[in-house]
């Protein structure tokens, strides 16, 4: 697109955040327009000011923007802008969308029907197996799974939607070349083989603190609804139920056990008025004018055929039980190098073989 180097400039300038991009692109039409607009006339959009003005006047650094487009080629990453036909609806439609997506993947007309699933990163057994259970059942559905990527409740819940052979999609709080945590690398990779990685960051950008609020609204943004699977009174997964609202999506709210802290933000929200809900089948009755059309029968065998396994996979596998096994042990068994093991563990947890639950542990499934 034309206009793509003029959208990744408003992202590089200081101080214009989405929401300012969004009043200027308002006010003069098109990106192009804003760095052709004299400084008095961009001054007079609200909030810009003389110094905003000034720095978009002044923007000089085309190289950059060259060099982050030669950097997404090489990199296999799409660089989405706002008036690009492929730019998702419902997020353009939300306040402060960002002005370009970064996507490692494939984006689909299909992911706009989408629902959300956030949660802790120190997620329980029964926080993990929930998001397991709603994440299969949606994608299952034909419903696309959104989530960050993070630890926990959202690592889960990608797997799940994978191991369901359905899409799901990871909005990062950095640069899509500094996945956070770094473990999630496989995750991110099988994730972008057969869904979305998306990130409103520049490349380069590291996973700050601040950055994940920012991301929370994305996330909500690609959704219809979310849903919130443990959370404490001061998780981020309550921001994104805040933009949920904001936006006019559902909220939906897995209640847990009242003596835990870590469940405290979820009963909270079912007290405010979220959807209390036990299974994925209630948020798709809830959805079901939004959705109408797009669901497909889930198929459920009760006879599941042990898949196609490599040599370690299946050395992996058969050292397995019901009762679940710390990775720590499975090494010390196994003999074998830490990152080999958890990359042939997410392997087989995305042929469904293979479960993990709370503090890396690993059983059959």
């Amino acid at each position: 697109m034309p206009d793509l180097k003029y959208y990744l400039a408003l992202n590089f300038i200081p101080d214009i955040g989405p929401v300012t991009s969004g009043r200027l692109l308002a006010a003069f039409g098109s990106a192009e327009n804003i760095f052709h607009a004299p400084v008095q006339e961009l001054r007079q959009v609200e909030d810009v000011g003389e110094k905003r003005a000034g720095r978009i006047a002044g923007f000089n650094q085309w190289d950059v923007v060259r060099q982050e487009i030669e950097k997404a080629k090489k990199n296999n990453v799409r660089l989405i802008a706002g008036n690009n036909p492929a730019y998702p609806e419902a997020l353009k439609r939300i306040h402060g969308a960002p002005p370009v997506l970064y996507v490692k993947g494939e984006l689909k007309e299909a992911d706009k029907y989408a629902v959300a699933i956030v949660g802790s990163r120190t997620a329980t057994e029964y926080g993990a197996q929930m998001a397991e259970k709603i994440s299969r059942t949606l994608a299952s559905s034909g419903l696309t799974v959104v989530s960050g990527m993070a630890r926990g409740i959202d690592s889960v819940s990608h797997t799940a939607a994978l191991r369901a052979r359905g899409r799901t999609i990871a909005v990062l709080g950095s640069g899509l070349d500094m996945p956070y945590p770094p473990e999630n690398r496989g995750l991110m990779s099988a994730i972008a083989s057969s869904g979305a990685v998306v990130s409103e960051f520049p490349f380069g950008t590291k996973p700050e603190k601040e950055n994940f609020p920012r991301r929370n609204r994305i996330i909500s943004g690609l959704s219809l609804g979310v849903v919130v699977i443990e959370a404490t009174l001061d998780s981020g997964s309550l921001i994104t139920a805040s933009y949920a609202l904001e936006q006019n999506r559902e909220v939906f709210s897995v209640p847990g056990n009242v003596t835990s802290g870590g469940s405290r933000g979820t009963n909270d929200l079912i007290k405010k008025g979220a959807k209390l809900i036990e299974s994925a089948e209630e948020v798709i009755e809830d959805l079901g004018p939004q959705i109408k059309g797009v669901l497909r029968e889930r198929k459920i065998s009760s006879h599941k055929p042990l898949p196609a396994l490599t040599g370690d996979e299946k050395a992996l596998y058969d050292s397995l039980g019901d009762a679940p096994k710390h990775i720590d042990s499975i090494i010390r068994e196994m003999n074998m190098p830490t990152a080999r093991a958890l990359s042939v563990l997410l392997s087989l947890e995305l042929k469904g073989v293979v479960r993990q639950m709370q503090g890396k542990r690993f059983s059959l499934n």
